[in-house]
């Protein structure tokens, strides 16, 4: 899966190719600033019949360098280029950004960031800070930012729009003049970050291209979730035992719906057998819903306990529709105590909350919290976030460490993390932006879908990120109008485009 790489991690890879001489500094700037020119003509092919006139804003660091092989490259091709330097002068640069402004020195004026330009431009190259920002924006460079709002302009990011934290995704400056305007095109080098994709950044990179500059891998501690996923498939001698039996526990008379999509989700996914566990009021109401989803009757955690007694139930589903009352405490309890790898969603987050509940824990759990339900279970973490040098990435890794669980923290940007510190990210944005999702219910089926994959045998981490992705890519497949019900109906598909 393709790896996302933190600004220092980013930064210690360039340094470690270049200390090793495997690619000196300035073939990595020239490469750079290559991709640049690469990315943009692929965004905007109008651009080789009309040249825009172009404005480079160039930073005091090596963003800068960059920005002035990319205005040097687009002059080589006959581009009006105009650039600015937000810099006392030329020696206060890193030695081989100023050697690069020294050769466009050559070709044209370098003015002061904020300096008038005439004609408007048509091509705004943001190359003032990339991933290396960790403090506000001044002043002039927020208003320079700011400044070229045309609706003809077009504007680029190098790495990441300046002043949007490289690692959170969050803006370093909260309010104007420190917004700056959302880029069109982001081109980031190697690897994508994960400011690309938490919080704000899908809102101010516009399109995201990420463009090899020849670094090697550099196995990276996260990764974004990308097929294929093993264990989908199904083998020809198999038979419903093969691949599980999932146990999902629903609410009682008038809230099954939940449990009833969780369990469908379930089944979908490939769960060789789905049963239902119902309290005796909801018994008859769930059985005129269900015809493939098989049905048993728990009243209370012995019975619970008994119906698990048979070893053939591979994984359960607590949470969505449950209640919150003291039988519901007492199932949560009896399920954790048997061990079996138990997806914890919705009612079942809230319960946890109880310190004797949390601490039954265990590395089968996956926990499945939306923002709400993750404030409630961990709310010095949640309040975290409000800073923007915190990453939803770290605080998920607290909390899974916390849980001694697999947590995947649900969202646009969902973040999956185990307590020894793997992490996931999958961001429905960008080509894979799946609004549609925003619809009741739709939580209930992916949580459904984690526990199908965990009665299969996949582990928890596993599952989650082949769940998020699944149920990500169907809603993106099925598109406007989409409901929770037709999430799990419209999953064959999906399994068959990837060969499932």
């Amino acid at each position: 899966m393709p790896e996302i790489l933190t600004a220092q991690a980013m930064r210690d890879a360039e340094t470690d190719a270049i200390e090793s001489g495997a690619i000196p500094a300035r073939v990595l700037m020239e490469r750079a600033g290559e991709a640049v020119v690469m990315a943009l003509l692929a965004e905007w092919p109008e651009f080789t019949r009309t040249p825009p006139h172009t404005l480079v804003l160039c930073g005091p660091g090596n963003n800068g360098g960059d920005g002035f092989v990319v205005a040097r490259l687009l002059h080589q091709r006959g581009w009006p280029v105009t650039v600015h330097l937000h810099a006392p002068d030329i020696s206060s640069l890193p030695t081989e950004a100023a050697h690069n402004a020294r050769l466009w020195q050559a070709l044209g004026p370098i003015d002061r960031l904020g300096a008038s330009v005439a004609p408007t431009p048509d091509l705004v190259i943001d190359a003032l800070f990339g991933i290396g920002l960790n403090r506000a924006l001044d002043d002039t460079a927020a208003a320079a930012l700011g400044a070229h709002n045309a609706p003809k302009t077009r504007r680029l990011a190098l790495d990441i729009p300046s002043g949007l934290n490289a690692d959170t995704g969050r803006l370093i400056n909260a309010t104007p003049p420190g917004i700056p305007l959302p880029a069109h095109l982001t081109v980031t080098f190697h690897c994508a970050k994960p400011g690309h994709y938490l919080a704000a950044g899908p809102s101010l990179c516009g399109k995201l291209r990420v463009m090899d500059i020849g670094l090697p891998a550099t196995g990276s501690a996260l990764t974004h979730v990308s097929p294929p996923f093993s264990g989908l498939a199904k083998l020809g001698d198999g038979h419903k035992f093969t691949y599980g039996h999932a146990l999902v526990l629903s609410g009682g008379a008038g809230r099954t719906g939940a449990a009833r999509l969780a369990a469908r989700g379930a089944l979908r996914i490939g769960a060789g057998l789905v049963t239902l566990g119902v309290p005796p009021s909801a018994q008859q109401e769930a059985a005129s819903q269900i015809t493939a989803i098989m049905l048993t009757r728990i009243a209370n955690a012995e019975a619970l306990t008994q119906t698990l007694a048979d070893p053939r139930f591979t994984a359960l589903c607590i949470g969505p529709g449950f209640g919150l009352g003291a039988r519901e405490s007492d199932l949560l309890a009896a399920a954790l105590a048997s061990r079996r790898p138990l997806v914890i969603d919705a009612d079942a987050l809230t319960l946890l909350t109880d310190p004797a509940l949390f601490a039954q824990l265990h590395p089968n759990c996956l926990l499945t919290p939306h923002h709400g339900e993750f404030s409630r279970l961990f709310p010095d973490l949640a309040s975290a976030l409000t800073q923007p040098d915190t990453s939803k990435i770290d605080i998920t890794r607290a909390a899974a460490r916390r849980a001694q669980s697999t947590v995947l923290f649900k969202g646009s940007d969902t973040v999956i993390a185990t307590a020894d510190g793997r992490a996931a990210l999958h961001a429905s944005a960008y080509a894979r932006a799946a609004p549609w999702l925003a619809t009741a219910g739709a939580g209930d089926v992916l949580a459904g879908f984690a526990a199908g994959l965990m009665a299969r045998g996949m582990l928890p981490f596993e599952a989650a990120q082949a769940a998020a992705w699944l149920h990500a890519e169907t809603a993106r497949d099925f598109g406007p109008g989409l409901i929770a019900e037709d999430i799990p109906d419209h999953l064959p598909k999906i399994l068959a485009q990837l060969g499932v």
